[in-house]
Parts: C-alpha cells; structure tokens; sequence
C-alpha cells in the first residue's frame, strides 16, 4: 500500500520539467508546493534551463540554527579553526575555507532584516540540520583522532561506494556534522 506522503509529493514528467514519475503512484493533478508566505511554486510551469549564462556555481553559505550562539561558535573555532567574519547575539558568519557557514540563534532570523543595501528575507529553520564538510583522504585518521581528544563521539562511520570516507557526528545542538573525504559523490 502506497504511503499518503508518497502521494504528496508525486512528481510527473511534464513539458520538459526534468522529473519522472514515480510508476507505483496514481498520477496527480500537477505537484504543487506550499512555500512560506502563501507563495506556490508548480512545477509544471517550469522549463529546463536552456542558457548557459544560468549556471549555479557553487553554495556560496549555508545556516544552521543554534540554542546559544557563542557557545556555538566556540565550537566551530576551536574544533575547525573556522575565523568569525562576523557576529553578534543574533547571528556570526564563519568563513569555512571559501564558504560560509552561518550560525543563527534559534528565533532570531524569523524577521525580515533591513541593512543598508536591501532586506534579507526571514530564513529560520525547523530541527536539526546537516554540513558535511571536505577534508582530505589522508587527513581522515587524524580527525578521527581529533574528534576523540574533544570528547566528541562519532556516531557513524560510511565507507562509499565511490572510494570516499565519512565521518558522522553531533555539534552542541544536534545537528548532523559529516566529515567526508572525496569520493563521496560523483562530483566529490
């Protein structure tokens, strides 16, 4: 018996969108997806990107909730070595090699934020996220080591098909930390 959030989220091949069905399912009516604020995004009305010009390259930051934000950062710095690029009680910017990891204490990205340049959209997330972070093949055992010299207990190690390592663990607030070693993914 098919799973009512299989049916919520059924997806069909339609007028080059890019996604296929799922054959188990009856088909639909077209997916459509609640999002924030009454805006409703269908599927069927979008194209496949015909443009070069349109190429995402890269995630230039990425934001995780946390209960107390300095002690948040303290372990970010002193477990990664990450430099604080920015920060009050609100939030801090980490620089994390060429990307950004944001630390937003919990409730306080609910908000539109006006700066001089414009307004950030609230962004606030729901439970526990999930980073991986890129380190080398050779550097895996003496992470492995690291973790274990600061208390922090690794709660699942995943050998990948593709020759990549990873290494799981827990930050302060629960959320999923992942150590990975390319070979992880076709494009690492």
């Amino acid at each position: 018996m098919a799973s009512p959030l299989a049916h919520e989220f059924h997806i069909h091949q339609s007028r080059g969108v890019g996604c296929r069905a799922i054959d188990a399912f009856p088909p639909l009516a077209p997916l459509t997806l609640s999002r924030p604020y009454g805006v409703l995004l269908e599927l069927e009305i979008m194209r496949a990107i015909e443009s070069s010009n349109l190429r995402v390259d890269g995630i230039v930051e990425t934001c995780i909730n946390v209960t107390e934000i300095n002690r948040a950062r303290e372990f970010y710095q002193l477990l990664f070595n990450f430099e604080a690029m920015a920060s009050d009680e609100r939030f801090c910017a980490l620089r994390a090699g060429p990307d950004v990891l944001l630390l937003f204490t919990q409730g306080r990205s609910n908000d539109p934020v006006v700066i001089r340049g414009g307004i950030i959209p609230p962004h606030e997330t729901r439970g526990p996220g999930h980073l991986a972070f890129a380190i080398s093949s050779d550097a895996l055992e003496t992470w492995r080591t690291r973790l274990r010299e600061c208390g922090i207990e690794i709660e699942s190690e995943v050998q990948w098909e593709r020759g990549g390592a990873s290494l799981y663990f827990r930050d302060p607030d629960a959320n999923l930390l992942e150590l990975a070693t390319p070979g992880v993914w076709p494009n690492y």
